[in-house]
């Protein structure tokens, strides 16, 4: 059966979409055609009672619908071809469509359902309903900013909502042998009556080959629609690697990193998936988590409350951060930490955990130790990031600071407060631990610098050290300086550099993995005093707990096996600012003073070389007596020391090197408390 055998009902067509409907008979009288379940197709959507609205009037489905979708977006090269006498007549196509069934009368019968159910339902609580009074919120919506309407214009409900009210243009089918079939059919043949006008065809085989298939060019615009968040797996893997993780973890949120090197492909190398990796997310419970600033770009705001991208970030941050200390988070904490809305909280814990009855968020995975295990470099950089965020977040939230140290494997409990007492306890019980390791350690070293040192006939007298010494020794060696978190074996190379002499250790041996802090020539020395010099080039003034956070977040951009991960103390740390020209100021912060002894530390370049080096000392000088000061104060002593009228420029340029504003008053840098 042709389509010219069934009788055509009408077509139609949305001209700006290219969308056209193609509504045709079925004949109901073809012995193949089941009568009962036509009926009751046409029951389910049009009901028992029959009107105009009826899909089908007949009471039988008697017809069917054809909507038109596009085959393919690029059509210059195709072309519609006829062959008639000998001769091959081409002619190029500006679209094709293929018409497919319509099944948008089961949707109708969907909802007739509904309603059904909904009616049934309204009379039996009709009584009930008029008897309860409730209370109701009213809510005034605000005006409708430039931004949102913006984005309100582009989403995918709004466009499909502008093409359901473009107009249907009707339209009148002709068969295949109508006359007028027949007229537009002749369209299709070249109207030339010679070959001589056809001088485009007088070319080589091979040049009008060419110009009947030119190569192809791919060019944006005629990609395919299709929503933002929708992408084939072989369209992603035209895309280079990096943009193929982005658009991964944006879309997964959290994921273990074997099932993304499964996703992409057997034959990409691993240290570049781990390379990229790291651009766009954080390691969490030995997973990754896509980063915030991923998900939410600058300029953007939440959906829910409208808060800007930067605040929904750091709260983002915090939820992951929460993760990288327990399994377990409740959404009130955050709530109340974050201070955001309840619906961007939730956002954030769907994003990356599962809610538990009674307990809480549970992060969604479990944690990857093969991970952790087989890539140390890797989890050590995450860590200095991690550092660094919690540096952020516990000064923007206030947070407590959590006195002890996260447990090796990544599944640290919750912070717990441990006295004084305790410290000295654990202290001595690990020095009696290594009471052994340390013993001969320095047996070694001892008969190592008598066979190297003594002269022949000489012999030194030993003096026996007592257990009480030795202890307190031992505890010398836990309450020394504690060394910056660089290195998991730092706890050890202390104790073996402080069990040495005293003659020993300033005899050049090494101290934690690299040389002591006067060797300024060796490697370890020369990359922390370059650090630490473009570091205050950039900013003049520094507390130690700020520039440690910059030095764990400078580890963290640096390779595997670079000579900074040997280990840095903090007196290392703080004799190499010294010794690269800078000076520490003791500002004199009030008693109540909530700063912690490294935010008390402030070091400043006391010479930078500019013109702006006499101005800066003095202020400096100023704030050596003063922990804050007006404005008037400090010009009034730039003027009396300098000798000369300073203009705004110059004092605005200075107090921008140091200090920063806050109620009113001037700080240096690093040292407010708000």
């Amino acid at each position: 059966m042709t389509y010219d055998d069934i009788p055509h009902l009408s077509a139609k067509i949305k001209p700006k979409q290219q969308k056209v409907e193609l509504e045709m008979a079925i004949d109901t009288l073809n012995p193949n055609y089941c009568r009962s379940k036509g009926e009751q197709i046409a029951l389910n959507v049009d009901g028992a009672c029959a009107d105009e609205t009826s899909t089908y009037s007949s009471k039988l489905m008697d017809k069917q619908t054809f909507c038109s979708s596009q085959t393919t977006s690029n059509t210059s090269r195709y072309a519609a071809a006829l062959y008639r006498q000998g001769e091959l007549h081409l002619t190029p196509l500006h679209g094709i469509l293929q018409l497919r069934p319509s099944f948008s009368y089961l949707d109708k019968a969907d909802a007739k359902h509904r309603e059904r159910e909904a009616a049934n339902e309204g009379d039996s609580s009709q009584d009930e309903a008029e008897e309860d009074v409730k209370q109701i919120t009213v809510r005034f919506s605000r005006p409708e900013s430039e931004q949102a309407r913006q984005r309100r214009v582009q989403s995918y409900e709004f466009l499909q909502k502008k093409h359901a009210e473009e107009p249907w243009v009707h339209l009148h089918y002709y068969g295949l042998r109508d006359s007028r079939s027949e007229h537009e059919r002749q369209y299709l043949l070249c109207q030339g009556s010679s070959g001589v006008e056809n001088t485009e065809l007088v070319k080589s085989p091979s040049e009008y080959l060419m110009m009947l298939m030119p190569p192809s060019q791919e060019q944006e615009k005629d990609k395919p629609v299709a929503p933002s968040n929708v992408l084939s797996m072989a369209q992603l893997r035209t895309l280079p690697l990096a943009d193929q993780i982005k658009i991964l973890m944006k879309n997964v949120k959290v994921m273990p990193f074997a099932n993304l090197m499964s996703l992409l492909g057997p034959f990409i190398d691993s240290v570049a998936v781990l390379r990229g990796i790291q651009k766009v997310a954080m390691l969490v419970q030995g997973n990754w988590v896509v980063k915030s600033d991923i998900l939410y770009p600058k300029d953007s705001s939440s959906p829910h409350s409208g808060v800007p991208a930067e605040v929904l970030c750091r709260g983002r941050d915090f939820v992951m951060w929460k993760f990288t200390q327990s399994r377990w988070v409740v959404r009130k904490e955050v709530a109340t930490v974050t201070k955001l809305s309840a619906e961007d909280v939730k956002d954030f814990l769907e994003h990356m955990a599962v809610v538990r009855i009674n307990k809480g968020w549970e992060f969604i995975l479990p944690y990857d130790g093969e991970f952790i295990k087989k890539h140390p470099d890797v989890v050590q950089r995450q860590h200095m990031l991690w550092t660094g965020i919690q540096a952020k977040l516990e000064k923007v939230y206030n947070l407590v600071k959590e006195t002890m140290p996260k447990k090796p494997d990544g599944q640290s409990g919750p912070a717990v407060l441990v006295s004084g007492d305790q410290r000295v306890q654990v202290a001595k019980s690990k020095a009696q631990q290594n009471h052994a390791l340390l013993e001969r350690e320095l047996q070694r070293r001892k008969e190592q610098i008598r066979a190297s040192t003594v002269l022949p006939g000489v012999r030194i007298k030993e003096e026996p050290m007592s257990e009480e010494g030795e202890e307190e020794e031992e505890r010398e060696v836990e309450e020394d300086e504690e060394p910056m978190d660089t290195s998991p074996s730092r706890g050890l190379h202390n104790r073996l550099a402080n069990g040495l002499p005293a003659g020993r250790a300033a005899g050049g041996d090494s101290f934690n993995g690299h040389p002591p802090p006067g060797c300024a020539n060796t490697p370890v020395a020369r990359e922390l005093r370059a650090f630490v010099e473009a570091t205050f080039q950039r900013q003049f003034v520094l507390t130690l707990s700020e520039l440690k956070r910059l030095f764990n977040l400078h580890l963290a951009s640096l390779p595997p096996g670079h000579t900074l991960f040997s280990g840095i103390s903090d007196r290392m740390l703080q004799d190499t600012v010294l010794a690269a020209g800078c000076k520490q100021i003791l500002v004199p912060f009030p008693p109540q003073t909530a700063a912690s002894p490294d935010e008390q530390k402030v070091f400043a370049l006391w010479e930078s070389g500019d013109m702006s080096d006499q101005h800066r000392q003095v202020l400096l000088e100023i704030f050596s007596k003063n922990y804050r000061v007006r404005r008037n104060m400090i010009q009034s002593r730039l003027t009396q020391e300098c000798g000369e009228d300073l203009s705004k420029q110059e004092v605005d340029k200075v107090l921008k090197d140091c200090c920063v504003s806050y109620g009113g008053m001037w700080y240096l840098k690093g040292t407010v408390q708000s």
